[in-house]
């Protein structure tokens, strides 16, 4: 074999470095990788630039992003300085030999070993605990923006005599800043003990003195100023008891001081303060004597302090003082509580005023007084969508949301809904369609709220494009509470109107001037990368004019460009002046009011209309508050975005300090159009928030807020089955003592773990009305009078609803609910509650019963007022009977006219289900015409035939009873026989 060069183990192969043309490769994949992670980074910036500019709030971004900046560079900065500065002073005072040990010995391999990079890992650790202590502290400037701008409250707290303001704006930023200086000498002091013990100033096995002289003033100065800073917390604990929450026995949310805290941890902190800055002065003394024993000494007194002090003497406190005499010692704690809770919730004007609950037996007076006691609102807006839909969707690809909207429009109580965009119901799903095409909703669609033709909805403004009461006014509706996607308009690409009846589609191309002008290629690369889409980038369909929209809900909107606001659950439509605009009202909220007890806004603003719905919740900066004020409303052009922000609550120093902080970016309450002002009302979790806190809060008295002997509750909703809440309704509606409607959002309350009604709620919602925001309390002082759920539980007990229902259910229709409104009328409580029915195959369902009742009289009829006649008795109207006990035998079984009638019904039914199908809506109406009137015969034939019955069963039990009369009678002669013959 001939030999190769490579000797016995063959060849040798060379390892050297790349080739040229690899570096040069791998350098280029390198750059290109970073650039492209920088334009990544730079799409997210740009972006949000573009659009803050396009809204005109680009003094939001600013301000926002160079707080964040100045924040992230100055705490940053000051982090990596308190580590930078103690590695390297603890590294500048190692002693010069290291001890003989072998401890040393396998230290010296690392010091070997990172010598040649100390600069460098010391810039490194510098470096990231500088990023991680920049952008923490970037997060907080909500908290550094209320600090430099809070303004006074010019409200005292009851036991520091401090301002509301320093307890808001001040003590926050406080704590925030003793956290960092805890973090940054906690790191500096691990960071300076570990140089120490890596470069021999601390010894674990070395023989000799455990550290060095340097090494022990060094560490002790550092823990000096950790001791230091616990004595600053000790001093800031003392007004955080004002703040701080706690279970107690009156309130699961109590916040601020009670008896154990004003006299045991109020002094124990005073005193915990004092013992922490002499250990501190300890620890700084070790400069000079090099010596941990008293300072140790200091320390361990500091520990057994705070267990004694501050935590087994309070206990010994509230066991001993507190709890034998309870009620007593918490007197005075509580009625700062409540004083403090009413002011924060601007409930403190609300007072209960008594109200019988027990009306007269002027049945002709109620009946009268009922006319006008309020605007009863028949269509109920979370009931009514399904009718919106099939009546005026239209199109199949748009669409109502589940639950409509009240409004007003001349003076009457309005249904309001529009119909947006539905891109989940396009027969053909692409990206031009999803985002060229199909880019905006049509029109507003409204019903009178108080009546309904053929158990529909009386619509003033419908049809597509929509006619009627509105007037004229541009219907594209390109920002919506459904409208969640982006969209590209006012290019090429021409977009869908509406199609018309005859088939044929009208186009259209944006006019606005909202959204981001894509003209410029940096900014369709921007946007191709910030929405993962790269179609943005080369797509032919986007040129000159064409611009992007999106963020285009209007909750999405406001809380973009007012972050430091929090924004009501339901944004609703309103048409003024021409243009459709989203109305949304937006609350400041604290944390930090002493003494007011905390709530949960997501559990308190949830009730059976917005459980599981996200659109209707609330979007919150903080959930638990305790300081609310519905301080700003807001507007949004359903066309062009535009966002509009109003001063309302002019008085709120909350908004004050906002305002400070972004001057320009709310304008004055004078601004609001008086257009818009009529459209304007009480918002809606608000109301929720308020009426949670008045469930415990109407009470003044110590005594009977302790005992909660008048605890209310809110009840759930009577005509759903899981137990939510019944949510708040809007409602035009006379109070005791007022001589016309207002519209109200009402309310009513029974007592904790009862059924029966306590109270019922009403606040002057209209923004227009010199009272508005006033909230009306009565409270209930007859113990039996009625609540929603036992009103719910008579009307289904009837023997007409129950009747009636079987019908529905023997004809395969479904029986749906409606809102339970509640009116106060002379002295007494009327209910009245809308029923509809939806057949097995209709798609909506249609009213057609109206229940009403008033104390133990009910009224169950076609029309309202045929059913107040019946609960009043009045036009020789008698009362719906209630079910008798142990069932109804009395009923005799359907004759044949019912059984006919609801023949006529069935197939009356089928008709306008066949015509609803071809869109024959002359062919529909007829149909409908002939549902009711057969519906009309068969529940006439039915009453006659219980009336029937009922005279029958009258003339039984009067035979019966000569009979019995007359077996009596001859009894009574024969035993009077027996006795006579016995005797």
């Amino acid at each position: 074999m001939p030999d190769r060069g490579g000797g016995p183990t063959g060849p040798r192969i060379r390892v050297g470095r790349p080739s040229r043309r690899a570096r040069t490769l791998l350098l280029t994949l390198g750059v290109l990788a970073v650039l492209g992670m920088a334009f990544v980074m730079f799409a997210g910036f740009w972006t949000d630039w573009l659009w803050y500019r396009s809204v005109e709030y680009s003094s939001v971004f600013t301000t926002t992003l160079w707080t964040k900046i100045g924040l992230f560079f100055v705490f940053g900065l000051l982090m990596a300085l308190a580590v930078g500065v103690n590695i390297w002073l603890a590294h500048r005072l190692r002693p010069p030999l290291s001890a003989m040990s072998m401890e040393q010995q396998s230290l010296d391999r690392y010091r070997m070993g990172i010598a040649p990079f100390k600069k460098w890992l010391l810039l490194g650790i510098t470096a990231l605990v500088g990023l991680i202590a920049g952008a923490s502290a970037a997060s907080q400037w909500r908290t550094w923006l209320m600090f430099v701008n809070g303004v006074p409250f010019h409200q005292k707290d009851p036991q520091f005599h401090m301002d509301v303001s320093f307890y808001a704006f001040d003590l926050p930023w406080y704590r925030f800043l003793l956290g960092f200086g805890f973090a940054a000498t906690v790191i500096g002091l691990v960071a300076a003990a570990l140089t120490h013990y890596l470069y021999g100033g601390l010894r674990i096995t070395s023989p000799g003195a455990r550290a060095t002289a340097t090494a022990t003033g060094h560490l002790s100065v550092l823990l000096g100023v950790f001791v230091a800073l616990k004595a600053v917390a000790y001093w800031l604990d003392r007004y955080g008891l004002a703040v701080k929450s706690s279970d107690f026995k009156a309130t699961d949310n109590w916040t601020g001081l009670r008896y154990v805290d004003a006299n045991a941890y109020l002094p124990a902190k005073t005193i915990l303060f004092c013992i922490a800055a002499i250990c501190a002065v300890l620890f700084f003394a070790t400069l000079w004597r090099r010596t941990w024993q008293l300072p140790v000494i200091g320390f361990g007194l500091m520990v057994l302090s705070a267990i004694l002090i501050g935590g087994l003497y309070p206990a010994i406190v509230q066991k001993f003082q507190v709890q034998p005499n309870e009620q007593s010692k918490e007197a005075p704690y509580i009625e700062k509580n409540i004083e403090a809770t009413r002011k924060a919730y601007g409930i403190d004007t609300a007072n209960p005023v008594d109200y019988s609950g027990k009306s007269s037996d002027d049945t002709k007076k109620q009946r009268s007084d009922s006319d006008s006691a309020a605007s009863y609102r028949l269509n109920d807006p979370n009931i009514v969508s399904p009718t919106f839909q099939q009546l005026e969707q239209q199109r199949k690809y748009y669409q109502f949301p589940t639950t409509l909207d009240v409004d007003r429009y001349k003076g009457v109580d309005t249904v309001v809904g529009l119909r947006e965009l539905n891109l989940g119901k396009l027969d053909k799903r692409n990206w031009i369609n999803d985002h060229f095409v199909y880019t905006h909703g049509f029109g507003a669609v409204t019903a009178k709220g108080t009546s309904t033709a053929q158990g529909a909805p009386q619509f003033t403004e419908s049809g597509l494009p929509t006619t009627g009461d509105l007037g004229d006014y541009n219907q594209r509706v390109y920002y919506g509470e459904k409208t969640t996607q982006y969209s590209i308009v006012g290019g090429p690409q021409k977009e869908l109107d509406y199609e018309q009846d005859d088939g044929t589609q009208k186009t259209t191309s944006y006019q606005g001037d909202s959204g981001v002008n894509l003209s410029n290629p940096i900014n369709r690369a921007a946007y191709a990368v910030a929405f993962s889409e790269p179609q943005i980038l080369y797509s032919g369909a986007i040129g000159d004019g064409s611009r992007i929209l999106y963020n285009r809900t209007p909750k999405e909107r406001v809380e973009a460009v007012a972050p430091w606001l929090t924004i009501d659950g339901d944004a609703y439509p309103t048409v003024v002046k021409g243009k459709i605009k989203w109305v949304v009202d937006a609350y400041t909220t604290s944390n930090g009011y002493p003494y007011a007890s905390r709530t949960t806004l997501g559990d308190t603003t949830a009730d059976s209309l917005n459980e599981g719905d996200n659109q209707r919740a609330v979007v919150t900066q903080q959930n638990q508050v305790n300081y609310i004020r519905n301080s700003v409303k807001a507007t949004v052009d359903a066309y062009t975005g535009e966002v509009k922000l109003y001063t309302w609550d002019d008085k709120d120093p909350v908004l004050k300090t906002w305002k400070k902080a972004f001057p320009g970016t709310v304008e004055p309450k004078s601004a609001i159009p008086a257009d818009l002002k009529e459209h304007l009302r009480y918002p809606q979790d608000m109301f929720k928030v308020q009426r949670e806190l008045l469930s415990l809060y109407h009470v003044t008295n110590s005594d009977q807020f302790y005992n909660a002997s008048d605890a209310w509750q809110v009840p759930n909703d009577p005509t759903k089955k899981d137990n939510s809440a019944v949510p708040p309704y809007y409602l035009s509606m006379k109070m005791p003592g007022q001589n016309s409607q207002q519209f109200s959002l009402t309310t009513t309350f029974t007592p904790s773990g009862r059924p029966n009604l306590r109270a019922f709620m009403a606040v002057d919602a209209d923004a227009t009305s010199k009272d508005y925001g006033t909230i009306r309390l009565l409270r209930v002082t007859e113990d039996k009078v009625y609540g929603p759920e036992q009103v719910q539980n008579k009307l289904n007990s009837s023997n007409s609803v129950a009747n009636w229902v079987r019908d529905m259910k023997g004809a395969d229709s479904t029986v749906l609910y409606g809102n339970l409104l509640t009116v106060p009328l002379d002295k007494g409580f009327l209910y009245v509650e809308p029923i509809y029915a939806q057949g097995r195959n209709a798609e909506y369902p249609l009213m057609r019963k109206v229940a009403v009742s008033y104390g133990d009289r009910m009224g169950f009829a076609d029309s309202l007022s045929e059913a107040l006649n019946q609960a009043f008795e009045v036009d020789g109207a008698t009362p719906a009977e209630p079910e008798k006990p142990g069932g109804d035998t009395t009923k005799p079984p359907a004759n044949s006219t019912v059984k006919e009638a609801l023949a006529d019904a069935e197939k009356a039914f089928e008709d306008g289900q066949k015509a609803l199908k071809e869109n024959d809506w002359t062919a529909y109406g007829e149909a409908q015409e002939k549902l009711e009137d057969a519906l009309k015969r068969a529940d006439k034939a039915q009453t006659q035939a219980d009336k029937d019955a009922k005279q029958n069963s009258a003339a039984d039990n009067k035979s019966d009873n000569k009979s019995d009369n007359k077996s009596d009678v001859a009894g009574d002669s024969k035993s009077g026989d027996k006795e006579a013959a016995g005797g």
